[in-house]
């Protein structure tokens, strides 16, 4: 897995993905304590709010932001997202109201949803070989996997010598330092859109929602994303709750319970690669999909019992969990986006993935938030947890236990002479039989129906 950074181009864009995700993972201890400090027992409901806001701007921005990157040098794009990220989370240790919170949570997470799609599109022009590929998606879910380990250990580390707001700094230096190995990093021209299939930024915006309605197996993928949405947001949400107020342990357990969760991720990141080597993204998704339901079940039991030292193992052990199955749905996920979209048509798929995914998000934090605040958290991971199951049944309904690259079609729309039906026979009603690796582009605007597929 590891062989992919003797690569210095990539070396350089993942040492960056790995300082920017530390400051931010700083910055979510941090702004956990600061909702419990503005807002007491009720910090859950400001944090549900304050990261549905956040997927607000993930959803919203984020199609325009994949339309844009093939117009937009790369850099140029992502580091001036970075610097922006950088000049608000200086902001943040000054603010005393739970507007100023939104407000500034908006800012930091509009330059977020623009910089992670154009990264996430560049990383394929890269390591074009498929194996190479794989391992750097192993090695970024790995990264974010380290930070959710070792963000939190560095916050609890840096929170016995000095206040809360101080994270905030590390959240910058890491965006700062994630500008510079961008600039430093010499990046591959994207492959260029295609005369006639371009069209205007808001065509483009809307190409990837549309890729992702057509193709059974990314209709699958977001109902995936529930599935981890559901799960997770109990995590991001609740845990300050939870520690401060159910278990009464001090502001470095918060830390503690999120680094469990961090643990849980990167241990399922270490083994997905050769996992998958062996069997099909479809199987290890769906198998973590159907487990992440049982999870919450049992978070139901354990915050329903009385606090003890059991029960507070018990959690950890839970919120690990959570966060291994999130893993393996995740890590796979970009592999299924890069083999359901053309390379011209990577940007606008990962920029919709990326907004279709946080729209799960968008429904999940809030209701997690505000359920527990009203509810209580037994009551919350109920609910969450038939979401999640409902989610994962519906993926495997949606995506065919058949799934192969390449599919034997018809085409009735294209005449005679086509430079696409080159090397095609003829079929009956004039139309005409191929077969290729199918992805939904402009010769190939649906899915073929089964009986059209031979």
């Amino acid at each position: 897995m590891l062989t992919v950074l003797r690569d210095r181009t990539y070396r350089h864009l993942f040492t960056a993905q790995v300082v920017a995700l530390v400051g931010t993972g700083l910055a979510t201890v941090a702004l956990s304590l600061l909702a419990y400090s503005i807002a007491g027992s009720n910090a859950s409901a400001v944090l549900g709010t304050a990261l549905a806001i956040k997927m607000v701007a993930y959803v919203t921005i984020a199609p325009l932001a994949g339309a844009l990157a093939g117009r937009i040098p790369r850099r140029a794009l992502m580091v001036s997202m970075d610097l922006t990220r950088a000049g608000v989370a200086l902001t943040l240790p000054f603010v005393d109201r739970v507007w100023q919170v939104y407000v500034l949570i908006f800012l930091l997470q509009a330059a977020s949803a623009a910089f992670t799609p154009t990264f996430q599109a560049t990383i394929p022009d890269v390591l074009p070989a498929e194996r190479d590929y794989t391992n750097a998606l192993s090695l970024s879910r790995l990264a974010y996997d380290l930070e959710s380990l070792f963000s939190p250990a560095l916050a609890a580390l840096l929170l016995s010598v000095v206040t809360y707001n101080w994270l905030f700094a590390g959240t910058t230096l890491g965006f700062l330092a994630s500008a510079t190995l961008v600039v430093s990093a010499a990046l591959p021209k994207p492959a260029p859109v295609e005369a006639g299939h371009d069209g205007a930024i808001r065509r483009r915006a809307a190409f990837g929602s549309r890729l992702f309605r057509a193709t059974p197996r990314l209709r699958a993928l977001l109902a995936l994303d529930l599935v981890v949405a559901a799960s997770g947001a109990i995590v991001f949400v609740n845990t300050v709750n939870v520690v401060r107020d159910h278990f009464h342990r001090p502001a470095g357990a918060v830390s503690l319970a999120l680094g469990a969760y961090g643990a849980g991720s990167m241990l399922a990141a270490l083994l997905l690669p050769r996992l998958l080597a062996r069997v099909g993204d479809r199987t290890v998704m769906l198998a973590a999909a159907f487990a992440l339901p049982g999870v919450l079940t049992a978070v139901t039991v354990i915050t329903a019992a009385p606090a003890g030292t059991g029960t507070w193992l018990a959690l950890l052990a839970a919120w690990a969990l959570v966060g291994a199955g999130g893993s393996a749905v995740l890590t796979p996920g970009g592999r299924v986006v890069r083999r359901s979209a053309s390379d011209a048509d990577l940007p606008a798929a990962f920029a919709a993935q990326f907004s279709l995914s946080h729209g799960c998000w968008l429904l999940t934090y809030p209701l997690a938030g505000w359920l527990a605040a009203g509810a209580g958290l037994p009551a919350t991971a109920v609910v969450l947890g038939a979401v999640a199951l409902a989610a994962a049944a519906g993926a495997a309904a949606l995506w065919p236990a058949r799934d192969p690259d390449s599919l034997s079609h018809l085409h009735t729309d294209l005449p005679a002479g086509h430079p696409h039906l080159a090397g095609a026979r003829p079929a009956p009603g004039g139309a005409w039989r191929h077969g290729h690796h199918y992805v939904i582009d402009r010769d190939h605007p649906t899915w073929p129906r089964p009986r059209a597929i031979g």
